[in-house]
């Protein structure tokens, strides 16, 4: 019984975190799209005035310089992406494709936004990281649209098997001790 529950616990060990991430990220991204500031420029609070904020902190200014050629494309691209990872881990819908734009998503931000958080730990950005990355070598085996596309027949992710071997015709009677002697008759 106790093996039982040890071999449960192991295969749905993942799961808390994809339901944390995926909520996480698509409330994220909802909140950013409903939001009054975020996509008023001169407000406080606003991406424009975050990336300003953040510019001479980052570890790689270039890509702030890249986002405020575009601030609100850009800004629809950080929140339509939290959503997509969200829902695509909380559904397990192309699990480790959802969990690396995740992960892409935070490191983006570690490097730009929440690089110059001092001690590095009181930053979230290199946490979420971190935690996206079982998702990314894992993906979502159980409880998830993945899963049930593996077990159907036909399913999109489903790896044909291998055509069958064709039998070797049968040897004729008395050739294989011939053979193996190396004599002839």
């Amino acid at each position: 019984m106790l093996e039982v529950w040890r071999e449960t616990a192991r295969r749905y060990a993942l799961l808390p975190l994809r339901i944390f991430l995926g909520v996480t990220f698509v409330y994220a991204g909802l909140d950013k799209l409903t939001s009054d500031t975020f996509f008023t420029d001169s407000a406080n609070g606003s991406l424009v005035n975050i990336l300003h904020g953040a510019h001479d902190q980052a570890a790689i200014p270039a890509m702030i310089d890249l986002a405020l050629k575009a601030p609100h494309g850009f800004g629809y691209a950080i929140a339509f992406g939290e959503i997509a990872a969200g829902l695509g881990v909380l559904a397990g819908l192309l699990g480790r494709v959802a969990a690396l734009g995740g992960a892409l998503i935070s490191l983006s931000l570690w490097l730009t936004v929440s690089w110059s958080t001092t001690p590095y730990y009181y930053g979230n950005d290199l946490a979420y990281l971190m935690a996206w990355l079982p998702l990314v070598l894992a993906g979502t085996p159980y409880l998830s649209l993945d899963a049930l596309a593996r077990t159907r027949r036909g399913g999109l992710f489903r790896r044909r098997p291998a055509a069958p071997a064709t039998p070797a015709p049968p040897a004729a009677a008395g050739s294989g001790a011939r053979a193996r002697s190396g004599r002839t008759a």
